[in-house]
């Protein structure tokens, strides 16, 4: 066997390796990991978009006492984050009838279509189903604008103690036909969806179906809480759906966040070829008994990594959400890129062993 023959084999070796390792996960690039700084402590829940060269944050409130609510936070390169107003200066008059238990607005999410910003958000009663989905919409986030106004467009739908679903953590998603979707969903029997209206952003007349999406499954003799957590700690919330390739993917956060060093928060994922399900994770299992393939748990630094939400965009999607730090309980914004190489995305936050920065 000459030289060239053998270089040759080697070769062909050598792209067998590399063919076999990125078709396990192995040859993929590591998630990159931004050091985000400024004002990002007290982050929860957040939602992105870009406009301009700017991305906009939107998170529920973590203040004490009286303050603005669905606070926005801006940065020119996703790194370094500024407090740049909020949506609302208090809790709108018809929602404080509406639920008088209602202390802050919670997990808003930003889309943009109809030539508006739409944010989606949530109000209740921490710990009950009495609870609503609100939207309000702007035509710009540029605050210099002349065009820049908060405009409330009430009521999207509610649910009532009657009902076995949570009507909060709103996500819209767009099919492949151009029609929105809302999921939403918090405990109880997990995670819904139903059809909008894309003219008015509100509920569809055509399709009134509450369609089921996951939930976890509730064993007979379930294992014992962990220390310090209620008996219901095995709970699913905050979906974020997006359509990538030939699925769409949905993402949920298992376990409790909210509880500082005891949250135990954990993002998962699972995917279907319809937008309403059945979603199943990468075992096969359906995520409507409790399946769902990790992409962000805690680590030695930070706890409870969940409430997440992807921004899908040109350069990369990056998927953002918040962790709670280890010392303080503090809630921290993190920012990851999406490693998509195997089909089944991938993430990382600060930490992580392998993880990009």
């Amino acid at each position: 066997m000459n030289n060239r023959t053998s270089r040759s084999r080697l070769l062909a070796i050598s792209l067998l390796f590399f063919s076999v390792a990125a078709a396990a996960g192995q040859g993929s690039p590591s998630p990159h990991v931004y050091r985000v700084e400024g004002e990002v402590d007290g982050v929860h829940d957040p939602s992105i978009i870009a406009q301009g060269g700017t991305w906009y944050l939107f998170g529920t409130a973590t203040e004490q006492g009286p303050h603005a609510q669905l606070p926005m936070r801006c940065s020119n390169d996703l790194e370094h984050w500024k407090r740049c107003g909020a949506v609302f200066a208090g809790i709108p008059d018809w929602i404080q009838k509406e639920s008088p238990e209602t202390k802050d607005l919670w997990a808003p999410d930003i889309s943009y279509f109809n030539e508006k910003y739409h944010v989606y958000y949530a109000f209740s009663a921490f710990g009950k189903n009495t609870s609503g989905i609100a939207l309000v919409t702007n035509k710009t986030l540029d605050q210099s604008s002349r065009d820049f106004h908060w405009v409330d467009e009430g009521l999207v739908l509610k649910s009532l103690a009657s009902d076995d679903f949570n009507a909060i953590d709103p996500n819209i998603v767009f099919d492949s036909t151009g029609t929105p979707w809302l999921s939403f969903g918090s405990f109880w029997s997990g995670i819904k969806m139903r059809r909008l209206d894309a003219a008015s952003g509100k509920l569809s007349a055509q399709d009134g179906k509450v369609y089921s999406l996951a939930s976890r499954e509730r064993p007979e003799n379930p294992a014992p809480a962990p220390p310090g957590l209620p008996a219901d700690w095995q709970a699913i919330e905050a979906p974020f759906v997006v359509h990538h390739g030939d699925y769409y993917y949905l993402f949920v956060s298992f376990d409790l966040c909210c509880r500082g060093v005891k949250s135990n928060y954990r993002a998962v994922v699972g995917r279907s070829h319809d937008v309403t399900g059945p979603y199943v994770d990468a075992d096969g299992k359906p995520m409507l008994h409790g399946g769902g393939t990790a992409l962000l748990t805690g680590n030695a630094r930070w706890f409870g990594p969940g409430g997440e939400s992807i921004l899908q965009q040109p350069g990369g999607d990056i998927i953002v959400f918040h962790a709670y730090d280890g010392e303080t309980g503090h809630p921290f914004l993190q920012i990851s890129t999406i490693d998509w190489t195997t089909g089944w995305p991938r993430a990382a936050l600060e930490g992580d062993a392998g993880a990009g920065k």
